[in-house]
Order: structure tokens, then sequence, then C-alpha cells
């Protein structure tokens, strides 16, 4: 009896000192990768014991067991969330522990400038190996994020807001085209809508002009100015005439290849603001706050026409006689002299197109 007490306080002793070091070692910072930092993917589902030999695994924690220790003190054992994690230099098995109890992910910007199409910001999506630009145009088809605001949408063109957006690695395609939808809805909020409705405008005509807006001038004290032109032109009827919504046209069918045509301009679609009076029938890009503020605010101003300056600044012109003059000036003699100096060119009489009214 004597003989068996000694052996199991000799056990006891012998455990005592074991949970000692290990409870030490919790506290201790330890880096067994080489190199600046290092990645752990944590799938979903994945338990705390296997969370643990990944970590050790990848020289993030020293053993399985401490590992385990920290989360049982630092309570945190059920509540390790998967994703994709950075750790850089050393860390605590305590620190570790809390981290993932944080979900403190590894997230990955990406950027989508104002005025990108749905195609351009799916190349986008594609180019950070987030996914497919096709599984991102799939999930743009999905309106449900503005169906009760706009029936008539047949895709989020113009419904997705441009901004910067940090996500995880794995962030399917649906649910960034959510994010950045529910963006939109916040950003064009309820006194932008009711700045719409004061103007007899729907969300999507108001999404539309703001969408012409952006593509044509990225100033921004020019912006309502351009927006007054195309309120002007359809106060009185006149066509809109804006190149990039006859650009978008080609590209919808395929036949845009970085230049428009003069055949262009008699081009069948609906897009077509030369042929059809009116707005297009949808966005043509995804507007920013600024387009969208002054598509609702157009500047107190009778201008009917613009024309580019080649600096990325606009001529304004009230008249069809000065803004052919404005033309001569700032397209026909500016490229002939740029011709005569050997650096060529081709101009346009507007902002990547603008309302010019002179093709006519």
């Amino acid at each position: 009896m004597r003989r068996l007490i000694i052996v199991l306080v000799l056990a006891a002793g012998i455990v005592a000192a074991v949970a000692g070091v290990y409870y030490a070692r919790v506290d201790e910072r330890f880096q067994g990768y080489p190199g600046a930092d290092q990645f752990v993917d944590i799938a979903p589902g994945t338990g705390s014991r296997a969370i643990g030999r990944a970590l050790v695994d990848a020289g993030v924690v020293r053993d399985e067991l401490t590992f385990r220790m920290a989360t049982y003190l630092t309570g945190t054992e059920r509540e390790l969330k998967a994703g994709e994690y950075q750790f850089a230099g050393a860390m605590s098995a305590k620190e570790v522990a809390r981290k993932l109890a944080r979900g403190d992910i590894f997230l990955r910007p990406i950027t989508f400038p104002e005025g990108l199409t749905l195609i351009e910001m799916s190349r986008e999506y594609e180019s950070k190996g987030l996914g497919t630009a096709k599984a991102f145009l799939d999930a743009a088809r999905d309106t449900t994020p503005i169906r009760t605001l706009d029936p008539l949408a047949k895709d989020l063109e113009g419904y997705l807001f441009p901004e910067t957006y940090n996500v995880p690695r794995k962030m399917d395609a649906k649910a960034l085209v959510q994010r950045m939808a529910s963006r939109f809805l916040a950003v064009f909020d309820q006194p932008m809508r009711d700045a719409a409705a004061a103007k007899g405008l729907k969300l999507r005509e108001a999404v539309t002009l703001a969408s012409l807006v952006e593509k044509e001038s990225a100033r921004e004290d020019e912006r309502a100015i351009v927006s007054a032109v195309y309120a002007n032109r359809l106060r009185v009827g006149m066509p809109l005439q804006c190149d990039p919504t006859v650009i978008y046209g080609l590209v919808k069918v395929g036949r845009y290849d970085g230049n428009i045509h003069k055949d262009d301009l008699s081009f069948d679609s609906p897009y077509n603001t030369y042929r059809h009076a009116g707005l297009p029938p949808g966005p043509i890009a995804s507007p920013g706050r600024a387009s969208l503020e002054a598509a609702l605010h157009p500047a107190d101003a009778d201008y009917l026409y613009f024309v580019s300056r080649n600096d990325g600044s606009h001529e304004f012109a009230r008249t069809l006689e000065e803004h052919n003059r404005n033309v001569q000036k700032y397209q026909i003699q500016y490229f002939r002299d740029q011709k005569a100096g050997g650096a060529g060119g081709v101009g346009r009489a507007g902002a990547t197109g603008g309302a010019r009214g002179s093709r006519r």
C-alpha cells in the first residue's frame, strides 16, 4: 500500500511537472517557419485537434499539446473559425488561439474604379485570383438585391458600387457581388431616391444618367455641368449623342475594335444615342458617388454641347455655332498641328464622345 502511494505521488509529480512545462509554453513566443510570415488555411468544419496539427506543421505553434492547453486556458476551443490566416513573426500559443477565435482572417484588397462595366469588373475579379470572370458575370445576373427598385433590370450593370473591398481569398463571386450591390443601396440612400423622384426619375433612369456622366468626365468640377448638358438635351428633345453609349452597344455585340468609326454612329442599337432619343435602356457602367450626385443635382447652366480640350477638361457651348468653333479649335486644328508635328493622333468632338451635335 505504501509503495502504491509512493508511485501515485511520483506520477502526480511527473504530471504536474509536465503540465507546468506546457502551462509555461502557452505564453512563450514561437516561430518555426522561415521568412517573415506564414499562411495557414483552415477549412470549414475542421476540429480543434486537426487545426492544432495544421499549425504545428506550418511552424506556427511548437506542438499540439501546447495549442490544446492554450485553447483550454483561453476558452476558445469551440470558437476557432475557418479561413485563411496570416502569421507574422513569433506568437504565443494563446495569441494564436485568440486570433483564430476572433476570425482574424487574411483579407486581400480588390479595387473596382468608377466607370467599369460588369465585363471589366469580372476581369478584375479574375485577375486577383478570386475566381473566374464567368462566375462573376453569372452572379451579376441575379437582380434580387435591386429588384424592388428596378424590376426591369436584367443584370446588375450600374448597381455594383465601385470602391475597394477587402475580401478573403475564398470569397466567391456571388458573395462579393451581393456585397457590392448592398453597398450601392447604402450609397444611393433615401435622400438620393427622394431627389430622383423629385426630378421625375426612376432609379434606373437616375443611375443610367449618372453612368453617362461618369464615362464623360472624371473631373470633379465638370460632372455637374455635363449632367446639365444631358438634362437640357432631354428637356428640349435633342438626342444625347453620347459616344460611350455607342461603345457600350458595340461591345455588347462584339463589334468594338477600340475606336468609333463613322458607320458606328448609324449602328442600330438601343444604346446608340445618335439614333435613339432619350436615355439608353440602362446604365452603361458603375457610377461613383460624385456622378450619382451630379445626375441628381445638375449645374444651373444652359449648355447644350461640350468638346474635349485633349487635356482631360472640356469646353462647353450654348449654341451649335459656338460649339463648331470649339470643335475646329480643339479637335480639327489641334490634330492637324499634332500631325504636322509628327505626334499623330485621332480626335473626336466630345468627351470620349460628348454631346456634340456637330456630327449631324
